[in-house]
Parts: structure tokens; C-alpha cells; sequence
């Protein structure tokens, strides 16, 4: 049975402010119901529902703005993933992108924080979708600090995988920090995957560092997961007492 649209749009909304996308406030009612497709009334229950859960505050005059927390959250686990790199180089070859934007802009801390930086320096971000010929596969954003990303653009994006365009600018890739999980689709990344608003999405963070341990860029995939999934091998490794399954490769499939 599907999920009530002000339940879909609650779940939306709730992982837009856990990600910091509304640090300002949220838009009004009419912009969201007009945003979303959906009816005042749908937005206003869903609103109800954050508010309750203590997310947000709404003032009359002032709007609706978030709750601040105490702590940030965790950094993702880090995972040595062997061929992890080569696989995303691969995939990025394999497949046409469509770049819906790119600029620099001022780091939010949600940002800043895994590049290491001070909230508000110069990023650039960029926006990207990956399609293969049965449709798109990926909406991809990814923030570079500006002096890394100073020789490649748009034009650039569209032709070749990050990766190696920070190769080209002389940065050596080292290990990555993988943390995968699952989202449903707002409007607008549903629009551009071609899916249904609160579709299930597989989410994807990941952050990349130099070989010098520094941290280069900070990546959020969504991904549809009837075109694209990861294989992970695992090893039993330890003592008999205390054996662990731990990850020796993973890869990412795609069709």
C-alpha cells in the first residue's frame, strides 16, 4: 500500500534538513505544494508531523525554520575499498552526463566540515546527471575546493570523470570514505531521473583524499536502484574465537 502523499513529503523534507538544505527556512506552503504537486493541505500535515518531532519551529511572520541540533552528525565509516576509485573512473567512462550546473559558491558547514574548511570558503559545486542508453542512471553533486577545481568547468565535466580532471590539475588520489544508505526522490530529482516523487533512491556519500591524507572532494549520489547496484566481496579474517567479515572488494553495477 502506497504511502499518504503528507507521509512521503514528511520523510522528503526531513532528509532535506538533516542534510542542511534548509539552514535559512523553508519555503512557504504555496511554494512547497506548488514544488511537490500536492494540495496546501498535504504540505501543512507534513509540516505538522516535523514540528511535532521538534525539526522545526513555526512562528507566524518569522516562517518555519529549522531546529538546531547539539552535535553534528558522524562522519561516515571508513572503509578501505579496494578497485572503489578505478570503479568510479570506470563507470564515469561508460556512461553520458548531463551537467545541470556548476559555480562557485560559499561552503555551508554541512560542506565544509568533511573538506576540512571554514564554513563559507569557495567550493565548486557541481550538479550531474549519468544516463545510460535505457535512461538516467545518477544525480550526482559534488563539491571541490576552488583552487583544486580552477582548471575545469562545465565544458570539462561534461567530457570527463572528476577524478581525473583533479589528476590533471596534479592531485594524487589516495583512499575514499564510503557511506551508503537509502532517500526518497524530491521534485526535483525526480524530474531528472525520471521517477515518481518519494521514489526510493540508493544514497551515496563519499569523501576523497590525496595521498597526503587531505581531503579533495565531498560527493552525494542518488542513485536508481532498478539500474544500478554495488557487489561487495567479504572475507572471514581473525582468530576462531573472534572472526569478522570484512570487505576485500566492492564494485558497482550498472544497466
Amino acid at each position: 500500500m502506497p504511502l499518504p502523499k503528507y507521509h512521503q513529503l514528511y520523510l522528503v523534507l526531513r532528509e532535506q534538513l538533516a542534510e542542511g538544505r534548509h539552514d535559512t527556512g523553508l519555503p512557504g506552503e504555496l511554494a512547497l505544494a506548488g514544488q511537490f504537486g500536492v494540495a496546501r493541505v498535504t504540505v501543512r500535515k507534513a509540516l505538522e508531523r516535523l514540528e511535532a518531532e521538534g525539526l522545526i519551529e513555526r512562528t507566524p511572520g518569522r516562517g518555519t525554520v529549522p531546529v538546531k541540533r547539539g552535535e553534528p552528525p558522524a562522519a561516515p565509516e571508513r572503509a578501505q575499498l579496494t578497485g572503489l576509485l578505478e570503479n568510479i573512473v570506470s563507470m564515469g567512462l561508460r556512461t553520458a552526463v548531463k551537467v545541470l550546473a556548476c559555480d562557485v559558491v560559499a561552503a555551508p558547514e554541512a560542506v565544509a566540515r568533511p573538506l576540512a574548511l571554514p564554513t563559507g570558503a569557495p567550493v565548486q559545486k557541481a550538479v550531474r546527471v549519468r544516463s545510460t542508453r535505457e535512461g538516467p542512471l545518477s544525480h550526482i553533486t559534488t563539491w571541490v575546493p576552488e583552487p583544486l577545481a580552477r582548471g575545469f568547468g562545465r565544458r570539462e565535466l561534461a567530457r570527463q570523470p572528476i577524478l581525473l580532471l583533479l589528476e590533471g590539475q596534479g592531485v594524487r588520489i589516495g583512499r575514499a570514505e564510503q557511506a551508503i544508505s537509502a532517500r526518497l526522490a524530491d521534485a526535483d530529482v525526480a524530474r531528472h531521473l525520471q521517477v515518481d516523487v518519494g521514489s526510493a533512491l540508493l544514497a551515496v556519500q563519499r569523501l576523497i583524499f590525496d595521498a597526503d591524507d587531505r581531503p579533495v572532494q565531498w560527493l552525494q549520489g542518488l542513485y536508481r536502484p532498478d539500474r544500478y547496484q554495488y557487489q561487495m566481496q567479504l572475507s572471514r579474517v581473525g582468530t576462531v574465537d573472534a572472526k569478522l567479515w570484512v570487505s576485500t572488494a566492492l564494485t558497482a553495477q550498472f544497466h
